[in-house]
């Protein structure tokens, strides 16, 4: 009998979850005994990333042997992210105004829930000015960073290991074997953690449908339609034109993530496939040095997804209060956001953190965020799947630009 494909699963435990899910809609009992099992699953995943990067990246530096050529990969990478954030932002802008998600939207009928956890985040990024940000992205104690998951610390303290052990020549020949090993070894235990990614999927979705239920989309019906419908037309348009710049179907792209874009979209946690996604991108060409610097930072600096849906709830929030948003304001929006999105990434619930913080500076009311909050899940869902689909892109574009060729012949195997 031919085995069932990871895909299919991951599919049949999202399917099973909802459907658990929606029959004991209400019941507390779901949570009570799906939840450890969904937060086992999000733990083995969290247990792999940090080893995963910090191997990876000392190798790929190693290889890449001095600051001069990383930093041009650097360069490239931060101009990428920062340009095509800017276009997802801008996107967003767009749709919200042409449909008017909120416009007509009764408050009375909508179901005000509880943000008090994201005030509170933000009122402790906003003690931080910007440059505290990137002064932070130095570590002071790097075992410290690793136990916190501090990603921009880590990539940062690896880079300069990679390179300390480039610079010794054939001293640090066993250090480069000994996390190579290290790199395999963990690529060789995450295929064994997604053999239970379906039951965590299947946990994890039905928590959240038996919470909050089918029915809590309907009277925000439009904003999920509009939110969904621009990302699709985001990877379809925007990446699938940046995949055909560089020599690449973005269908067959996407049909090559489908495992990882079915994860994401199940769990809302682009660090589920972070492993595999590096993997999968070494396996097509793209050089260690570029995976392991590229993808990590891009779940800081390029969430295509976040920053997308962000514009669209920013205007769906003054819509619904009929407070009208003159094209300066829109432009300080997009500026805000480009700042914000990247000064506080990494923290818990960090759309909505990013949405408080931003909204107070066009004059819309922090308030409104409480009549989404109930539906954010199911709208996180969607931006994960960008935030991949994005972060993998950008591995393929710096590989490009940096003159390496690509092994087309990978994706079609494997799709």
């Amino acid at each position: 009998m031919k085995k069932i494909s990871l895909a299919w699963q991951i599919f049949i435990g999202l399917a099973l979850g909802i459907i658990v899910g929606a029959i004991f809609y209400g019941n507390p009992h779901v949570a009570t005994y799906l939840q450890p099992i969904g937060n086992v699953f999000i733990r083995l995943i969290k247990m792999i990333v940090v080893p995963i990067v910090v191997s990876c990246i000392i190798v790929g530096v190693a290889g890449v042997g001095d600051m001069k050529s990383l930093g041009k990969i650097g360069g490239k990478t931060i101009i990428y992210f920062e340009i095509i954030t800017t276009i997802a932002i801008v996107v967003g802008l767009i749709a919200a105004n042409i449909f008017h998600p909120g416009t007509g939207i009764d408050r009375s009928h909508l179901t005000k829930t509880d943000i008090h956890s994201y005030v509170e985040t933000t009122k402790t990024t906003e003690s931080h000015s910007k440059i505290d940000t990137f002064v932070n992205i130095v570590p002071t104690n790097i075992i410290q960073s690793l136990a916190n998951g501090d990603m921009l610390a880590i990539i940062f303290f690896s880079v300069m290991f990679g390179l300390g052990v480039a610079a010794i020549g054939e001293k640090g020949t066993p250090i480069i074997k000994f996390f190579k090993g290290t790199s395999e070894a963990m690529f060789y235990v995450t295929n064994q953690v997604m053999k239970v990614a379906p039951i965590g999927v299947f946990a994890l979705i039905g928590v959240t449908v038996s919470t909050f239920g089918l029915s809590s989309l309907i009277p925000l019906g439009k904003l999920v339609l509009v939110v969904y419908g621009a990302m699709v037309f985001f990877i379809l348009v925007v990446l699938g034109l940046v995949a055909k710049l560089a020599g690449f179907n973005i269908f067959k792209f996407l049909k090559y993530l489908k495992d990882e874009l079915l994860l994401g979209y199940s769990t809302a946690s682009s660090e589920t496939v972070l492993p595999k996604i590096m993997e999968k991108m070494e396996n097509l060409g793209c050089p260690r040095a570029i995976t392991s610097f590229v993808i990590p930072t891009g779940y800081s600096f390029n969430l295509d997804g976040s920053t997308l849906y962000q514009a669209i709830a920013a205007l769906f929030i003054a819509q619904m209060y009929g407070i009208h948003l003159s094209i300066w304001h829109q432009i300080t929006l997009v500026l805000v956001l480009m700042v914000t999105s990247k000064g506080i990434a990494g923290v818990p619930g960090v759309s909505f953190v990013v949405l408080l913080a931003t909204l107070g500076s066009v004059g819309i009311p922090v308030e409104g965020l409480a009549f989404i909050a109930g539906i954010d899940r199911i709208l996180d869902m969607a931006r994960t799947c960008v935030n991949i689909v994005g972060n993998s892109l950008a591995a393929i574009v710096i590989t490009k630009l940096e003159g390496h060729k690509l092994d087309e012949n990978a994706m079609k195997k494997a799709a």
